[in-house]
């Protein structure tokens, strides 16, 4: 694509788009000439039903008009909006500022409304129900692509109604991840490990550690070479929120619980990320977005469903 970024396609679009305009006006020109009184009218050579012939007639002046007029509109337009290769234009015009305006028209109308949710704690906000319902609708906009209309996720996607959390539930930290998105990164430790058995070893220790392991031999087996696992997830399985490092010690599972599902996790490592949201929501609706998600899982008085 790089190619037709250079100078010289602006040119020939240029070019082309003009002789092309040119072209249409020479065309209606030469079909418009008058035919002289008493000439002879010529068929075009089209004959249906042995008497139903095409002849070559000049075409309606009518016709003609509108068509001379549909060239000079067309002429005026890319003089004045960008039509012409590399050319912006008398006006100036661009989508890009066109999409600025709109956008600084929205937020003249809807930035005060989250102006005063700004100067307030999070549970505050989660606490009021016309916070509350901004903040769904924006979820539904923005977030139910991964994390589902309930808000509780799918696989490779967080449950958001639950108390678990790979970053931290607290609320400034919950913005941080809207905000400036997140990366986790969990890398192939098969290597790391050892053999095929090694692998199926620790996966069978990580299992135990909330209590459901398949083998407990393996799973005593595992234990020595959970040492590489360590750095993320801790020497007891329970996680560091710093990076992310998921609690193995529980039930929750973003991938899937069983042996499989966690051999291949070791085997091949995951990979996942949170886009940030901070150039589409802005600090006002990123603070009620938060404070909604916050109080997914966090429920004050009135703030179940339907309230």
């Amino acid at each position: 694509m790089a190619d037709f970024l250079h100078s010289g396609w602006g040119i020939f679009v240029a070019v082309a788009t003009l002789a092309s305009i040119a072209f249409s006006f020479w065309m209606a020109f030469a079909l418009s000439k008058k035919r002289a009184p008493g000439e002879k009218i010529e068929t075009t050579g089209h004959v249906w039903d042995e008497t139903l012939a095409e002849y070559n007639n000049p075409l309606p002046r009518w016709w003609l008009y509108l068509f001379y007029i549909t060239c000079a509109f067309g002429l005026a337009y890319v003089l004045l909006y960008p039509g012409l290769g590399a050319f912006k234009g008398q006006l100036g015009w661009t989508s890009v500022g066109e999409y600025e305006e709109e956008v600084a028209r929205a937020k003249a109308v809807y930035e005060p409304l989250f102006a005063k949710y700004l100067q307030q704690e999070i549970p505050t906000v989660a606490a009021d129900p016309e916070a509350r319902a901004m903040g769904e609708r924006l979820f539904l906009t923005y977030c139910v692509q991964c994390h589902g209309s309930d808000a509780r996720g799918s696989k490779g996607f967080p449950n958001l109604t639950d108390s678990d959390w790979l970053w931290g539930g607290d609320p400034e930290v919950i913005k941080v991840s809207i905000m400036e998105g997140r990366m986790a990164a969990m890398p192939p430790m098969a290597p790391a490990l050892g053999t095929a058995q090694d692998v199926e070893n620790v996966a069978n220790y990580v299992l135990s550690l909330s209590g459901s392991a398949p083998d407990p031999l393996k799973a005593a087996l595992g234990k020595e070479k959970f040492v590489a696992c360590m750095a993320c997830h801790g020497p007891e399985g329970k996680g560091h929120a710093m990076i992310g490092g998921p609690n193995l010690s529980d039930k929750i599972w973003l991938y899937g619980g069983s042996l499989k599902t966690v051999i291949e996790t070791i085997t091949k490592g995951r990979n996942n990320q949170m886009p940030s949201f901070k150039h589409l929501l802005g600090e006002g609706k990123g603070h009620v977005l938060t404070a909604y998600v916050w109080g997914l899982s966090n429920r004050t008085p009135g703030s179940e469903p339907g309230k």
